[in-house]
């Protein structure tokens, strides 16, 4: 893969860490940002010693409402154009917590949804038709089909999957591609309050490895691991009365 500069969005998730890793190997070059200077500053760090080219940080909180265009500007200022940008940072939540407290549910579904659409637009805005450009955004399987136990975040990350959906259609055949990446389980701190275990579960660098594939070969959806794929497909077409008998 070619050397490119790649901003991250939520610089300091698991995920983001190994994606970063791998493409520092060819010399990318990146910007950082996430809300801890102290992190991005060890993240920098350690994707210089990888090989990147350059690894800047941009201390703001990405989930923010407040300010998403003043900061994008910013950083468009500061660093110049990305030619990649990967949204990575979310917030799993409690799904009982939040049916009862609306302030964390506005917080799920602006921390998983709302704000990461706005940051996209952001970025997108006044670019230069023929300059190549990546989306990538990382939303989740859990947004492939309403279910009781994470309705919240599923709505949010489905959601965020329709937005890029209709952005890759609104930018097909231009040098904009949009890529939706879709993990199942994946072992973070995000999830360490859920017991591991089993074939289901995957880690973050197989994840970055299938994130990396998808840039590289320009596909506009992946699934990590690959199997999710089939087993999506079959719960989207689940008829309800099977489907409203399960407890997922």
């Amino acid at each position: 893969m070619t050397a490119r500069k790649i901003l991250i969005l939520g610089a300091t998730s698991a995920i983001a860490q190994a994606y970063a890793r791998r493409r520092a190997g060819h010399h990318c070059s990146f910007i950082l940002a996430a809300r801890r200077e102290d992190r991005l500053c060890a993240i920098a760090a350690d994707l210089i010693a990888c090989g990147a080219a350059a690894a800047e940080i941009f201390v703001v909180d990405p989930a923010s409402m407040s300010g998403v265009g003043e900061a994008a500007l910013e950083l468009r200022e500061r660093f110049g154009e990305p030619d990649e940008v990967v949204v990575t940072y979310g917030m799993l939540g409690d799904q009982c917590a939040a049916e009862r407290d609306l302030v964390l549910a506005r917080t799920l579904i602006d921390t998983n949804f709302a704000s990461a659409a706005l940051w996209i637009l952001a970025l997108l805005a006044g670019r230069q038709a023929t300059m190549p450009f990546t989306v990538v955004g990382i939303g989740s399987v859990a947004g492939d089909r309403g279910r009781a136990s994470n309705c919240i975040y599923g709505a949010a990350k489905g959601g965020l999957d329709r937005f890029l959906e209709g952005l890759a259609q609104k930018f097909d055949g231009t040098a904009t591609r949009i890529i939706r990446v879709k993990p199942g389980f994946v072992d973070t701190p995000m999830t360490d309050h859920i017991k591991k275990g089993g074939l289901l579960w995957t880690t973050p660098d197989r994840v970055a490895a299938d994130i990396e594939k998808a840039v590289a070969k320009g596909r506009r959806l992946a699934y990590t691991p690959w199997f999710w794929w089939p087993i999506m497909l079959v719960i989207r077409n689940l008829p309800w009365f099977i489907f409203r008998r399960l407890k997922v």
